[in-house]
């Protein structure tokens, strides 16, 4: 078979000149005409503002708009009393109570999940909600204040509250720390280092943290967090550089019906009911 060249050759290698098969090139040209055709249907160009709408004049956005509209509709009077109901009326009605949860997982999803997980555990600097230990205090009203003002994010009515870096300031020595540090570990009967002072641990603590913390380290909402239970390992790095977090406020940012289905959702989560809190941890 005798195959043509384009005349090229290089240390006996020959350049051949073998044209693609026929229906590919055909099939190449049907694919040009169909982009042509399809720039002129459908919405393709972005202009300066805005983009071609094209023949069709057809927007995905609109047939997102006109499937939730037809969500909402199906769902009907039950969103309307769900919007209009206050945070103690869901918690009394079971139905009520029920479908703010569903909808809270989407809205903790959007929201939350990024920072306390998708279900809640919590990550390294962000507070775990699925057990009974509460930063900010755990009743409806309180946690409605924690997710619309948030904590330390500037607006007027946030939680505010600042840890002192004794040992960055240099209010506390290095061994001082060791032995407050260990004492707080021993309010939670957590195993602490051989042979340290817990009369001196104990007196270090009533001077430089019961005040905010409590005598026995419950801690106060208003204020600051909770040392009892203690689940992180032993380490003086608090105390000694008082790491901080800043959490967002949704004021503005999520619709107040919105908020009011994450109370229920986040109030479930963290398991405030003792006997029912869990039952949300397969939804969230």
């Amino acid at each position: 078979m005798i195959k043509s060249t384009t005349g090229h050759e290089w240390d006996g290698i020959k350049e051949l000149n073998t044209p693609l098969p026929r229906w590919r090139v055909l099939t190449f040209y049907a694919c040009i005409v169909w982009a042509l055709g399809y720039w002129f249907v459908y919405p393709a160009w972005p202009l300066l503002r805005g983009n071609t709408t094209g023949i069709l004049h057809y927007s995905s956005r609109a047939d997102v708009a006109v499937e939730l509209a037809n969500l909402e509709k199906i769902r009907g009077e039950k969103m309307v009393t769900l919007g209009a109901a206050s945070l103690a009326d869901i918690e009394k009605d079971p139905a009520l109570l029920a479908l703010a949860r569903a909808r809270g997982k989407t809205v903790f999803g959007d929201n939350c999940a990024p920072c306390h997980g998708s279900g809640g555990a919590g990550a390294k600097g962000f507070p775990n909600l699925n057990d009974d230990d509460w930063l900010w205090g755990g009743t409806l009203d309180q946690i409605m204040q924690t997710i619309q003002f948030g904590a330390r994010s500037g607006h007027a009515k946030t939680h505010e509250s600042q840890m002192l870096a004794f040992g960055k300031d240099g209010t506390l020595k290095t061994e001082q720390i060791v032995t407050v540090a260990n004492y707080v570990r021993s309010l939670s009967g957590l195993s602490t280092s051989q042979g340290y002072d817990a009369t001196a641990g104990a007196k270090i603590f009533a001077e430089n943290c019961a005040a905010c913390h409590g005598d026995a380290g419950t801690g106060n909402p208003t204020r600051s967090g909770s040392m009892v239970p203690m689940r992180l390992p032993s380490s003086k790095r608090s105390p000694t550089a008082a790491p901080a977090s800043c959490r967002p406020g949704w004021t503005g940012s999520i619709p107040p019906r919105s908020r009011r289905w994450r109370y229920m959702c986040t109030r479930s989560v963290e398991g405030s009911d003792r006997g029912r809190g869990r039952e949300i941890l397969d939804i969230v």
